[in-house]
């Protein structure tokens, strides 16, 4: 196969910061990929629908002349979160899910949640209108090693989360482990799990043998290699509970190379070649377009795009890095050379 076409995706999980650093990222978002779910963990967060409808104007006015994309907003999950404005956003059409962070989870995690049981009114609103809840599925207790944060999470906090509010949509983000896919599998469809493409492509050891690899530091952190295999199986399965979050997170490269980095990969511009190559190796190129453009709009109760692009067999032309106000920013090596590009 030398060209192949697809309905044209979505990204379910895309950081797009604001200011200077959104100039520079959003049209690699924007060339590819037709609609995108924004991340809300701004400084301050986008807790409010006031705010999401802000954000999103900046987003549009920040759109180069002739790209069509459009941001699917979301609002940031605070113990103080208004049900009653949450509703509001989302029957207008703005909000299309709550991202819940525990607190200090993640970049700009601060803000998040501590004590559960005072979001549980909120939840259940969104149980009764079908707004979705995107996870940062990850305990924070500094006692639980890194390396076990998302499965702990899901025994301790997700399924009971989901067994006290029954009809709530979830969305486990960006899993890292057999754990997270084995417990997707066993879940009715009220449950999605978004896949990124970086930890399709990096284990652990990407990170920290042979000298540490800042821009390959993620949270949640690549695990072991069973892992990523899983992953892997997981998204070239076709199954619709699994689609494409790319995660794209942009940080600079001064930013990522302090004594105390960030975490975040940036891998908007060259996603979909990456994805290319991953579903041929395994054999699974006719699964692309149901994880890149089908299950996830499926899960969210959207149409599919009307439009189409077409990956063609040759070496794409893409940055290594890309140049903004603040800095540059490194692009995601995939550690090998890549053989699709889009067309």
């Amino acid at each position: 196969m030398t060209t192949l076409t697809l309905v044209r995706p979505d990204d379910w999980h895309l950081h797009l910061r604001d200011g200077a650093m959104m100039q520079a990222v959003l049209p690699w978002t924007a060339q590819h990929f037709a609609r995108a779910i924004i991340m809300p963990n701004l400084v301050p967060p986008v807790v409010t629908g006031t705010q999401a409808a802000a954000y999103r104007d900046r987003i549009l006015s920040a759109l180069p002349d002739g790209m069509d994309f459009e941001p699917l907003m979301t609002l940031y999950l605070t113990e103080d979160t208004d049900a009653d404005d949450v509703a509001a956003a989302h029957a207008s059409g703005l909000v299309k899910a709550v991202k819940l962070y525990p607190a200090g989870a993640t970049t700009n995690s601060a803000s998040g949640v501590t004590n559960f049981d005072n979001v549980r009114p909120v939840l259940e609103r969104m149980a009764e209108i079908g707004l979705p809840l995107c996870v940062h599925g990850e305990v924070t207790d500094s006692d639980i090693d890194i390396f076990d944060r998302e499965a702990v999470f899901i025994d301790r906090i997700l399924d009971p989360i989901r067994r006290a509010t029954p009809g709530l949509r979830v969305v486990m983000e960006h899993i890292t482990t057999s754990n997270a896919v084995d417990y997707a599998h066993a879940q009715d469809d009220s449950l999605g799990a978004t896949i990124t493409t970086h930890h399709l492509v990096i284990n652990r050891n990407h990170i920290l043998a042979g000298g540490i690899k800042p821009h390959y530091y993620c949270l949640p952190v690549a695990k072991r290699e069973e892992h990523r295999l899983a992953l892997r199986a997981a998204a070239t399965s076709g199954e619709a509970r699994f689609f494409l979050g790319t995660d794209s997170a942009p940080h600079t490269d001064a930013n990522k190379l302090l004594p105390c980095g960030c975490a975040g990969c940036f891998t908007a511009p060259n996603t979909l070649p990456i994805l290319a190559q991953v579903f041929e190796e395994d054999g699974a190129l006719d699964k692309l377009e149901a994880f890149t453009s089908k299950n996830g709009p499926a899960f969210y109760g959207l149409p599919i795009n009307n439009s189409a692009i077409t990956l063609s067999k040759s070496a794409p032309d893409l940055p290594t890095h890309v140049d903004t106000d603040d800095g540059p920013v490194t692009v995601f090596d995939p550690g090998f050379d890549l053989q699709w590009r889009v067309a």
